[in-house]
């Protein structure tokens, strides 16, 4: 897995979790060598919330992180294996947070998740107002003035709302513990015909919202279950597998801080069985609005995360490129590779299935608890 990781990650500070024999194991990697520090902090909830900035518990030496022998367990299933480097934390996402992406949930809300309808709405739509949102900041007064000129064409949508107006979409994407990591299958329902990757930058932030380092991520989206209504979005985005974490949290330091998750290019790559091949980029600094924008609207006086939170800072990759029929877009076929990548956090790969056919998440609270007790961690 090394052509996975950052570029510099010999020097790079790196939290991850690994699936052993004894059970799931916080790991640090510092100088490229990999620590198991459960005991000094059984989760990766605990390490970041009382992580300081400075120096990190020490660790059992696991050796070179290469010489682990970390492989796709879609490919060759085994032990050690990366697990998603996020456990107690609440797994949170914002939506609609780039142009682009708003323009996008816009049409699958009028095409009703019909994905033949889309492209004529899609082209009427980017005529009318594309270039209008690009230059609108989020709850301005200009922002209330083209809210007010698209009302009266007819042109507002609820996705708009959240892209312009002064309150972001946070949503909560996935369940404690039920994220997968890099290497893992990861899953679309079968009665969906209209889906795609959502490449991300992901934030690791603290019970106290202070942002301590960043992953990547993929917030699989099922666009025709979304499209019929904004009410379907838990089933939508929320089932077995659909939720990609990884490989690791890049801790800020000397060489890593917020000013280049600010600045990243995040890049996607599909390849498929079929012989399709997609590729596309983001740039962060097309966001419409900050992260520490988006965690100050997550967490506050009116909501808490004692263990922490895992934060989708949203996409501006919505793949139309036609796969099958003309004028039918793009969605997953089984068995797609799928890598979203940035220099300074590395390559999360995986690969789809069905939500019915991936590894069902069977590890929940209680049974980490008690696996952790049972190892003495506890």
């Amino acid at each position: 897995m090394i052509e996975h990781l950052p570029r510099d990650w010999r020097s790079a500070t790196l939290v991850g979790r690994l699936e052993t024999s004894a059970g799931p194991t916080p790991i640090v990697v510092r100088n490229g060598r990999a620590y198991d520090v459960s005991r000094r902090a059984p989760t990766v909830s605990q390490l970041l919330n009382t992580w300081d900035g400075g120096e990190l518990p020490e660790g059992e030496d696991l050796g070179p992180l290469e010489a682990l022998g970390l492989r796709p367990s879609f490919a060759e299933p085994r032990e050690p294996r990366l697990l998603a480097p996020v456990d107690l934390q609440c797994i949170k996402a914002c939506g609609v947070t780039f142009a682009i992406s708003a323009i996008e949930r816009v049409i699958e809300e009028r095409a009703r998740g019909d994905a033949a309808k889309a492209d004529t709405i899609r082209t009427d739509l980017r005529e009318r107002v594309g270039s209008d949102i690009r230059s609108v900041k989020p709850g301005s007064e200009a922002a209330q003035r083209l809210k007010e000129a698209l009302l009266a064409d007819g042109l507002w949508s609820q996705y708009l709302e959240v892209a312009i107006g002064p309150d972001a979409e946070v949503f909560t994407k996935a369940p404690v513990l039920s994220s997968v990591g890099w290497g893992d299958w990861i899953g679309v329902r079968s009665d969906s015909a209209w889906n795609n990757p959502e490449p991300e930058i992901v934030l690791a932030c603290t019970n106290t919202g202070r942002i301590v380092g960043a992953s990547l991520g993929n917030d699989v989206n099922l666009r025709d279950i979304e499209g019929r209504s904004a009410l379907l979005l838990g089933k939508a985005k929320d089932n077995n597998a659909s939720c990609a974490i990884g490989p690791f949290i890049r801790l800020f330091d000397g060489s890593f801080t917020l000013d280049h998750v600010r600045k990243c290019v995040v890049s996607l790559a599909i390849e498929g069985e079929d012989g399709f091949k997609l590729e596309g980029s983001s740039s962060m600094e097309l966001i419409s609005r900050t992260p520490e924008e988006l965690v100050a609207q997550t967490i506050g006086k009116h909501h808490r995360y004692p263990d922490g939170f895992a934060l989708f800072l949203g996409t501006m990759f919505a793949p139309i490129v036609d796969r099958d029929a003309k004028g039918l877009g793009f969605t997953h076929k089984r068995n797609d590779v799928v890598r979203v990548s940035t220099e300074y956090l590395g390559t999360l790969e995986n690969k789809v299935t069905t939500c019915e056919a991936a590894p069902p998440w069977t590890l929940g609270i209680a049974d980490l608890m008690k696996n952790l007790a049972q190892r003495g961690l506890l």
